[in-house]
């Protein structure tokens, strides 16, 4: 189970690859600036996934609309979540959890996948500006995605 609705989030310092090289990302730098979407997916490269990150990127104006900044996590490199981000278009920061610290922190990290050892599970979060936890969803499988309409009426109310 991930952590649950009014629980503070847990604050991360994760890497993303930019233009000019890595630059750290931080849950707190939203803090009393905006929301959060922080999604968690298993693997770059992967058919649901990459269909959740493009359908995010292709609706991005639709969560910044709402004040809200989206971050994808997975426990992949930051060149491999980068490659992954340019062949795709995914136009979502990405951050990587290679020490999968956040997917423990969160309560998603499912300890072996097809046997490929230990990844994040298909999650989502809503966190508000205070830095609360507003919604909370791990799929029951990492080949469902999670209720984006559910998530976007979960910021419409906190605008």
């Amino acid at each position: 189970m991930p952590i649950a609705v009014g629980t503070k989030a847990p604050d991360f310092n994760l890497k993303s690859k930019t233009a000019t090289g890595l630059a750290d990302v931080k849950l707190s730098d939203n803090f009393g600036k905006k929301n959060t979407v922080l999604l968690f997916f298993p693997l770059a490269f992967t058919g649901v996934c990459t269909q959740e990150m493009c359908d995010v990127t292709s609706g991005l104006n639709s969560y910044t609309d709402l004040n809200a900044d989206v971050i994808g996590v997975s426990v992949d490199s930051p060149f491999a979540q980068e490659a992954w981000a340019q062949k795709e278009k995914i136009g979502i920061r990405l951050a990587s959890d290679l020490n999968k610290k956040t997917a423990t922190d969160y309560a998603t990290l499912l300890p072996d996948l097809m046997g490929l050892g230990a990844v994040s599970a298909r999650a989502a979060f809503v966190i508000d500006k205070r830095g609360v936890v507003q919604y909370s969803e791990q799929t029951p499988t990492p080949k469902e995605l999670p209720n984006f309409n559910a998530i976007r009426d979960t910021l419409a109310k906190l605008k």
